[in-house]
């Protein structure tokens, strides 16, 4: 995909996060204590028309990324829904693969176990809303591996481009940067804050455009 269409990807899925209200602007504190001007929540893609959007934008990025795998996995909870939607979408576009997911507790009856769905096999992608500190990554590659198969890459909807924080001060890399350098996996975003800001500063709205500032200043101090 040239640079062109995947902005423009970019930018329809920003529009419909916020137009959908998963995305929304204030102020709001973060898990690393930060005042955020924005506020991501893919829990809000809350019905069937608005996960069926979702599940979309997240199959044409990974078509246009060209990333290789043989079969979804979604970590529990967000990434269970997750991982249905988006292997159907794929089916409808012509590439029918297997999806897993995890349950937190483990099952002493029946097939037994925390893995559920397809054979957990090959090359495996994990499928998830965001990377925050890299945690749900370390997880679910822990089990992809004790499956016998092998994790291949994260695809994710937001890239927030943000220094990670450990032991409650702030290190020089992002997660998405973690999880690409450190675990050797591939990452797939649909958009990223910078295609927010781009969003916000071109935008016909002029009480969205009154945001970009503030997303800008964030950006500034704590982007990478």
């Amino acid at each position: 995909m040239n640079a062109t269409a995947s902005d423009a990807l970019a930018q329809d899925f920003v529009k419909f996060s916020v137009e959908a209200g998963v995305l929304r602007f204030g102020e709001f504190r973060t898990k690393a204590g930060r005042l955020s001007p924005y506020f991501f929540n893919a829990g809000l893609f809350d019905d069937g028309a608005k996960l069926g959007r979702l599940a979309e934008f997240y199959a044409r990025r990974l078509v246009a990324s060209g990333m290789p795998f043989d079969m979804l996995f979604g970590p529990a909870y967000k990434g269970i829904a997750l991982a249905a939607a988006v292997a159907i979408e794929l089916a409808r576009l012509g590439r029918n693969v297997p999806y897993a997911y995890n349950r937190k507790e483990a099952k002493d009856h029946g097939e037994g176990g925390t893995l559920v769905g397809a054979k957990v096999a090959g090359r495996v992608l994990i499928i998830d809303d965001v990377i925050s500190a890299g945690t749900s990554v370390r997880e679910s590659i822990a089990m992809i591996h004790g499956a016998g198969a092998q994790p291949c890459g994260v695809s994710i909807a937001l890239d927030r481009q943000e220094k990670a924080t450990e032991n409650g001060a702030d290190v020089a890399w992002s997660a998405v940067q973690y999880v690409r350098d450190t675990l050797g996996l591939q990452v797939a975003a649909i958009a990223t804050l910078e295609d927010l800001l781009q969003y916000l500063k071109t935008t016909d709205d002029p009480a969205l455009r009154g945001h970009a500032a503030a997303v800008q200043a964030y950006r500034q101090r704590y982007g990478v």
